[in-house]
């Protein structure tokens, strides 16, 4: 095969050699000029470059391979993909919130897409006596717990943890001018607080494993420094601190800034060196057990002058999580709230078992931490925060039903600014300009109009799920329990949440 592409390729050039000499204008010119190139890297990727077996085998051909393979993302979600099957986030999700950001028609012809008979297929059912949704409540929540001096006043929706250096400059200045307009609040990620998160709206302070903004480096590691910490808590921008034990994307592994991304700028802000790879280390360096993390949190909430204080986990071992909110109820003092990442959980930059085969799925894992903190007599004081994928106001009710009290979200506001899922978060290459630190790619995303996505979207989100739970029958978010969601089993058997993820003995009200 490759002495039949090479004779092709040099009687093509030969031919073309002819054509000059006989008709010696300027386009057969161009033509032999081309000829000449393929006809010379053709020799290369026989002869000279020994890395390649296929280019070695079908020379020049071969190279087809990797522009199709480049191209293949897209090539798969424009002509292939359904409105159901596309992954991470399918044709039919992402459209939705295209819409409801853009403030475009949200409604669907001619009927659902969904099998309503297959297995796992999930519903709620309506009243015969609906609501108006104009009157339904429950849309906001207090966070506070006994051991907290300022409680915040937290929409039931918010932006889930994205850091500055994973998402471009203008992509966080949207973002946080959006949340300012919506009233919810921007969760920071754990790179810190940069300039274009102080944009006027609420922030959620995380505080990871690097302690970027919240600490120092010392003899090779990141430690926690309780002053510069203090210095970006006390920010009145600043409502609520997380403490990131884990995220659901790569849980017990850390962060990943890729060297490209990692900007001067995003350097001086999170005090490590320009254009190197950041990998935050798995584990605290300020505590290493239970009684650690309770000192810790504590500290931490003094610091931020009584703020609502949190930790973030994916869950792994139920015995270690249980024996974490034993600890807090031993010790009569614990966060103001737990974030729990589902295993299912996105991210720019996460190794591919990490990603695919650790942590527990969002739905096993709230419901287990809400269980457990009602069998501890805590789910009064410690609030839950849910995010795993979470899309639409069905997305929502589900997981407020099973447990969680504020529900965050990350790729779906990603969504809102115009990203388009070309999964390339990693590779500083964006095509939007949402997750890049490429100049160029940067200005595509124009912060003035995109922040009213961010809002629409949020506030479209909220309204919907009023409408849900108003053609539900009930008066508040807050009325919506396991019971209310239905899923389709084997053998077409239809089954509430609360009895695949509650045992029938136990209480789910404290």
């Amino acid at each position: 095969m490759r002495d039949t592409i090479l004779s092709v390729i040099i009687v093509v050039n030969i031919l073309c050699g002819v054509l000059v000499y006989f008709m010696p204008d300027l386009g057969n010119v161009i033509l032999l000029t081309i000829a000449s190139a393929v006809t010379l890297l053709a020799i290369y990727d026989a002869f000279l470059q020994k890395k390649h077996s296929l280019m070695r085998a079908f020379p020049v051909v071969a190279r087809l391979r990797w522009i199709f393979e480049e191209e293949r993302e897209k090539i798969q979600q424009y002509f292939i993909e359904d409105d159901l099957n596309g992954k991470p986030i399918n044709r039919e999700k992402r459209s939705i919130v295209y819409q409801r950001s853009k403030e475009e028609i949200e409604t669907v012809p001619f009927g659902t897409q969904h099998n309503v008979y297959r297995k796992g297929y999930e519903f709620v059912k309506h009243s015969l006596f609906p609501k108006d949704h104009h009157h339904i409540n429950g849309e906001r929540v207090l966070i506070g717990s006994d051991k907290c001096t300022k409680k915040y006043d937290a929409s039931i929706i918010n932006i889930s943890a994205m850091s500055f250096g994973s998402l471009s400059k203008n992509a966080v200045m949207a973002l946080n001018q959006g949340v300012k307009m919506g009233g919810f609040a921007h969760n920071t990620g754990e790179g810190g607080i940069s300039p274009y998160h102080l944009q006027g709206g609420d922030l959620i302070f995380q505080v990871g494993t690097g302690y970027f903004g919240a600490g120092r480096s010392l003899n090779g590691k990141r430690v926690f420094d309780a002053e510069i910490f203090k210095k970006n808590a006390v920010r009145p921008e600043v409502k609520m601190i997380e403490i990131k034990l884990s995220q659901g994307a790569k849980p017990g592994h850390g962060g990943i800034l890729p060297a490209k991304k990692n900007t001067k700028e995003i350097a001086e802000i999170r005090s490590v060196e320009p254009f190197t790879r950041v990998d935050s280390p798995p584990a605290h360096d300020a505590f290493s057990n239970f009684e650690e993390m309770i000192v810790f949190i504590q500290q931490v909430r003094e610091l931020a002058q009584g703020k609502p204080v949190g930790i973030k986990l994916c869950v792994g071992d139920n015995d270690e999580v249980e024996e974490m909110i034993k600890a807090f109820a031993k010790a009569n003092n614990y966060p103001d709230f737990i974030a729990i990442d589902g295993g299912e959980g996105g991210t720019g930059s996460a190794p591919l078992e990490f990603s695919n085969y650790i942590g527990t799925p969002l739905l096993e894992g709230l419901s287990f931490v809400n269980k457990t903190l009602i069998k501890y007599g805590l789910k009064k004081q410690i609030k839950i925060i849910a995010s795993g994928k979470a899309i639409d106001a069905f997305d929502v009710i589900k997981y407020l039903a099973l447990g969680a009290d504020v529900i965050g979200m990350a790729r779906s506001f990603m969504l809102s600014l115009g990203c388009i899922q070309a999964r390339e978060c990693n590779l500083d290459t964006c095509p939007v300009g949402v997750a890049t630190q490429d100049k160029d790619l940067v200005k595509a995303l124009v912060v003035e109009y995109k922040n009213v996505r961010v809002k629409n979207y949020h506030k479209k989100t909220l309204n919907a799920v009023k409408e849900m739970v108003a053609a539900m029958g009930k008066e508040s978010i807050t009325e919506v329990e396991a019971k209310h969601i239905f899923r389709r089993g084997k053998d077409a058997n239809i089954t509430s949440l609360d009895k695949i993820y509650y045992a029938e003995s136990e209480v789910l009200v404290n």
